[in-house]
């Protein structure tokens, strides 16, 4: 299950403390109360962006979210195949056969 995103005013704060304070990601972790590998996204989100430190002063939050995690629109129709439950459950009925997996399935 995916964590919360940060506030706007930690984020610019994890901004502040790396390009301003030079402080390492365990000490950024430390000082705002989140894990190492939370400060790394962070910073790696920023440095993929376009954007540069220090931010325009007419950036406001919504800006920044949106630089920060642009909307991505995937189709997952497209990534998985459907499962026919009916076959499997007519499968699963016939005698001697389980649950168990089978690596033959990776083929399909």
């Amino acid at each position: 299950m995916p964590t919360k995103r940060l506030t706007m005013r930690k984020i610019r704060e994890i901004l502040r403390l790396r390009y301003d304070c030079k402080l390492t990601y365990g000490k950024i972790a430390t000082s705002c109360g989140i894990g190492r590998t939370t400060v790394s996204d962070y910073l790696n989100r920023f440095e993929a962006s376009p954007l540069v430190w220090p931010l325009p002063s007419d950036i406001d939050d919504t800006q920044l979210e949106q630089q920060l995690f642009p909307s991505i629109q995937i189709n997952y129709s497209t990534k998985r195949a459907r499962l026919d439950r009916q076959y499997i459950h007519g499968e699963l009925r016939r005698k001697g056969v389980t649950l168990a997996w089978d690596r033959t399935m990776l083929s399909i």
